[in-house]
């Protein structure tokens, strides 16, 4: 039985699959950024110079991130279809967190009204980040402090944290919270968010 040659030719590029990661899908508002006029509300930051950075959130997010976990907000932002407030703003508001805190990326929904895909409860901006950044939707967790951002996360399939607050389960202009909705868990910050989610590994 003869040996098996090796046909010699040009060596074949290898192309490694790539690698999905998990994240850790952000509310804004109320969870990682506060105006500093009114610290606790769940009214967004008024501009750039108003944002204040709750307590914990820097070291909870650092070690998230160290941890392996890509950091990507979610954030409804209907003031702007509304004209409350401008796009440039929130655009102000959304580059000065990602000079204070390590995020990846900040995905933002500017519409109001029942027809748009991407605002949250529907899960589109989770769903458009994980296609954009390669994530592991079955790693991944969303922390918010509304039912909108649990029913968002549920819906896109990541496990999700409720950081607790007395407006959490208030009906939106999305309407009530759908019956039944439960988070995977119930925290009173992000600090508690993080150790639970590093707790319980990838």
């Amino acid at each position: 039985m003869g040996a098996r040659q090796r046909t010699m030719g040009p060596i074949a590029e290898t192309h490694p699959e790539p690698v999905s990661t998990p994240a850790i899908f952000l509310d804004r508002d109320g969870v990682i950024a506060e105006s500093q006029a009114a610290p606790g509300a769940p009214a967004p930051p008024a501009s750039a110079d108003d944002v204040a950075i709750p307590e914990g959130v820097v070291a909870a997010l650092t070690a998230l991130r160290a941890n392996g976990y890509r950091l990507v907000v979610v954030t409804n932002q209907p003031d702007v279809a509304r004209g409350a407030t401008t796009r440039e703003e929130v655009d102000a508001i959304n580059a000065a967190l990602r000079v204070a805190l390590p995020l990846d990326d900040v995905y933002v929904c500017f519409h109001d009204g029942a027809d748009c895909e991407c605002r949250k409860p529907r899960p589109g901006m989770l769903l458009d980040a994980a296609r954009d950044l390669g994530l592991d939707l079955l790693r991944s967790w969303m922390i918010g402090d509304r039912w909108v951002d649990i029913a968002a996360g549920a819906s896109a399939g990541v496990r999700t944290i409720l950081i607790e607050r007395p407006y959490s389960w208030d009906a939106t202009s999305r309407g009530p919270a759908p019956g039944g909705l439960v988070p995977d868990a119930a925290v009173n910050s992000v600090s508690e968010a993080a150790d639970l989610i590093l707790r319980s590994g990838p």
